[in-house]
């Protein structure tokens, strides 16, 4: 992974204007569909409709090919996790200079809903089962929780199968974003099946879920690494909280501090931590998805 220096400025135009600086998004806010209603883009727009095994969750996939002709090796790969939102984080211009650059192919992950968060189904699919609890709930909404790996599974076996169907993809070039739960589901990502994407990234993950369970799951990764070359992008906003309950503002969260130590100490893990000054949760959803595009793919 290539490292990139972004001064404030750049970094705050990377946030869409007018973007509401929330750590908690109204629950009724609905997808920004503006840019996949376009046909003048440097990037064509597909959709697809998956159903969990269980037919309780039900995925929406915007699947964005460049114009451009696929590599012989396939398209690398971008999953994006909370996809309603992630698509409103997009631009023509900055399709434009993916599709200039190594135009990899975008996959936004969401459910099948006008709204731009689906509370629910990401909750289930985001958390890591926490052992010896016989009824798994998140600790701020008791939505149930624990799907993590279930999600996984889907991804791998049923999303990345159909999503290779409609364009070649290169399998030794992904990357997976999430934000918030879904910055916490990367980093369950990595820390227990650590060969599966090229790249891992971040952004403000909610290290205070489940007792901070991710830190606990650091040590078996070294023994899973077994080989394994990745890259790990770690990112926060300066002015988050370390815990949804906190105050908004306060010094920098210890947690992050200290797995971004941890995970420093790993054999085979090419460890960055992006901070984004003066940024809140909500901000830093689309300022780091754009951070990734512009580090990964563009510069």
């Amino acid at each position: 992974m290539r490292h990139l220096s972004l001064p404030l400025a750049l970094l705050l135009a990377l946030a869409l204007p007018g973007f509401a600086a929330q750590a908690r998004p109204a629950l009724d806010a609905p997808m920004d569909t503006r840019l996949l209603q376009r046909q003048d883009l440097d990037y064509r727009f597909s959709r697809l409709l998956i159903d969990s095994a269980d037919g309780q969750r039900h995925y929406q996939l915007w699947i964005g090919r460049p114009a451009t002709a696929a590599p012989k090796t396939g398209f690398p790969v971008l999953w994006m996790l909370d996809g309603n939102a992630a698509v409103g984080a997009l631009d023509a211009e900055l399709l434009s200079r993916l599709a200039h650059g190594q135009a990899p192919l975008l996959v936004a992950v969401g459910y099948d809903t006008p709204l731009r968060i689906e509370r629910t189904a990401r909750t289930y699919d985001y958390t890591p089962a926490r052992a010896g609890l016989k009824a798994q709930s998140d600790p701020l909404t008791g939505l149930p929780s624990g799907g993590a790996d279930t999600f996984l599974d889907l991804l791998r076996d049923r999303l990345r199968p159909a999503v290779a169907a409609k364009a070649p993809i290169n399998l030794e070039q992904q990357t997976l974003w999430g934000h918030s739960y879904g910055g916490l589901l990367v980093l369950h990502a990595l820390l227990t099946r650590p060969g599966e994407f090229a790249h891992y990234a971040a952004a403000s993950p909610s290290l205070w879920w489940g007792d901070g369970i991710a830190a606990q799951q650091v040590a078996d990764l070294k023994k899973r690494m077994a080989g394994h070359t990745t890259g790990v992008l770690l990112m926060r906003g300066t002015d988050e909280p370390g815990n949804p309950r906190a105050p908004t503002s306060g010094p920098p969260d210890q947690r992050m501090q200290q797995l971004v130590t941890d995970l420093q100490g790993i054999e085979g893990l090419n460890v960055q931590f992006h901070p984004f000054k003066g940024m809140s949760h909500g901000q830093t959803l689309p300022a780091s998805l754009r951070y990734v595009l512009h580090t990964l793919y563009i510069d």
